[in-house]
């Protein structure tokens, strides 16, 4: 992926999080991200993978010869001619840069595009490459220097063209380099025409322009002798600004600075991470006691059991115990968040009114049993029948105790055995009765948590969970867009 694909793709994802952000992120940080977003977006539209190498010098430096050496073409004005224009001159290696010369000023007439087939692969280290030709800076025509200080902010390597007469020249000096210091990394000065110094004098001619650029406070800066006329140290130079094609344009620097900064400003808008979701079960229990589900549940089992007791209803549920519940499990998810997103938590989550009567209505709709058991019922029969016949047979023993005695014992056994048989339906019809209301009495306190249960999932729950996945996918967007 090229430097303008992944800058691009930053910018996308800043602008979906700006997007999905929405109301939840500061008005003045969104609109000094986008300022930062439409920025980038004009740089990234004049295209980063161009490098703009400016070559600048003054009037008799050879810098237009020095641009057609290195260009291989005869298309910069030089000579007489070079004085009297103001035009820019740009030879581009590779890739369209239309949009780039637009934005520089280069008028079309003075383009040429230099790496064709017939280069084959010869000027593929310089491909990305835009070489400006910009007016003498010493020129006396004010707009010549005025079209020389618009550009050289927008170069990523200024190439200054001296030559053996003038290198000292105060307007280069004071004029230029001496305000350029911090910006060692991104100059080259070119001492050109070295043909016309002797070969035992050009050391010291190069170590006097070093000294020069150390007096003006630049340090660093690489110092090299090319001649146009004779290709001296041209194959150098070539090498120099291949290197400069192989790193970051300044565009791409200043695009990348700028969403940085834009980044920086939305990333101050959302949580590191996400808090992690509460139960709800706190909140069932609380509510579940304010609605007084308890003892309704109590109710439903001391009636099971045929016992007297009155039977209150479930709710209604006090509006401040609803604020309480409420509050206790939002507060540490909010804490979790910035204030625009806790905010939109609070929102978005049910107030304690709907809460309150959602739960009332919930619980008026669950069931409440109070039958009593029916195998209880049952058995309590069997023990009535058996009492009855128990009775019976024992008038009947009573009155053969003076007859046949066999049958006296026989009838006697029987009764016992018709009375244990009731009593042990009593004491079952008892125990029926006891797990009924147990039985009962859970199934209404169940019943009725998860009713409460329900409410709080469908308005605290889910609302919160998605106000938490809406701040995760703008928070994921903006470390994409963070690089």
């Amino acid at each position: 992926m090229s430097d303008s694909e992944t800058l691009q793709a930053r910018v996308d994802a800043l602008v979906d999080a700006i997007e999905r952000g929405g109301s939840r992120l500061d008005p003045a940080v969104v609109e000094r991200a986008t300022r930062g977003v439409e920025g980038a977006r004009e740089r990234l539209a004049l295209g980063v993978d161009h490098t703009v190498v400016a070559l600048v010098g003054g009037t008799g430096s050879g810098k237009s010869s020095l641009f057609n050496t290195v260009s291989g073409l005869r298309f910069a004005d030089v000579g007489v001619r070079r004085p009297t224009t103001s035009q820019v001159t740009a030879c581009v290696w590779g890739s369209d840069a239309s949009a780039l010369l637009d934005w520089l000023g280069v008028e079309p007439g003075r383009r040429i595009e230099r790496e064709s087939a017939l280069d084959g692969e010869s000027q593929v280290a310089l491909r990305g490459l835009v070489l400006l030709d910009l007016p003498d800076h010493d020129s006396i025509e004010p707009e010549h220097r005025a079209v020389v200080d618009r550009l050289l902010p927008q170069a990523d390597l200024l190439v200054w063209v001296v030559d053996p007469q003038k290198y000292a020249d105060d307007a280069l000096h004071t004029g230029y380099l001496q305000r350029l210091v911090g910006h060692e990394a991104s100059m080259l000065v070119v001492m050109n025409q070295i043909d016309t110094v002797q070969p035992g004098e050009r050391a010291g001619l190069l170590e006097d322009v070093a000294r020069l650029l150390v007096a003006d406070g630049l340090t660093g800066v690489p110092v090299r002798a090319v001649s146009a006329a004779t290709g001296d140290g041209i194959a150098e130079l070539r090498e120099s600004l291949a290197a400069s094609v192989a790193g970051r344009s300044l565009a791409a620097t200043r695009a990348a600075a700028e969403i940085r900064d834009a980044v920086d400003a939305v990333g101050t808008q959302v949580g590191a991470r996400e808090p992690a979701v509460l139960s709800v079960t706190g909140v069932v229990d609380t509510l579940a006691s304010a609605a007084g589900l308890p003892a309704v549940a109590a109710a439903v089992g001391a009636a099971s059991r045929g016992r007297d007791a009155t039977m209150p209803s479930p709710g209604p549920v006090q509006v401040h115990a609803v604020g309480l519940a409420r509050s206790a499990w939002l507060e540490p998810l909010a804490a979790a968040l910035p204030a625009r997103w806790a905010a939109d938590l609070d929102a978005r989550v049910a107030s304690s009114a709907q809460i309150g009567a959602a739960v009332g209505d919930a619980l008026a709709r669950i069931t409440i049993d109070t039958r009593r058991s029916a195998s209880a019922v049952a058995l309590t029969a069997a023990a009535a029948v058996l009492g009855v016949l128990t009775i019976m047979v024992a008038a009947l023993a009573v009155g053969t105790m003076v007859g046949d005695g066999d049958q006296y014992d026989w009838a006697q056994w029987v009764a016992v055995a018709l009375a244990a048989g009731a009593v042990a339906c009593v004491l079952g019809a008892a125990a029926a009765r006891r797990a009924a209301g147990r039985r009962r009495g859970s199934a209404t306190l169940r019943e009725g948590r998860s009713a409460i249960e329900g409410v709080a999932h469908e308005l605290l729950l889910e609302p919160a969970q998605q106000v938490l996945a809406e701040h995760r996918e703008v928070r994921e967007r903006v470390a994409v867009a963070r690089g």
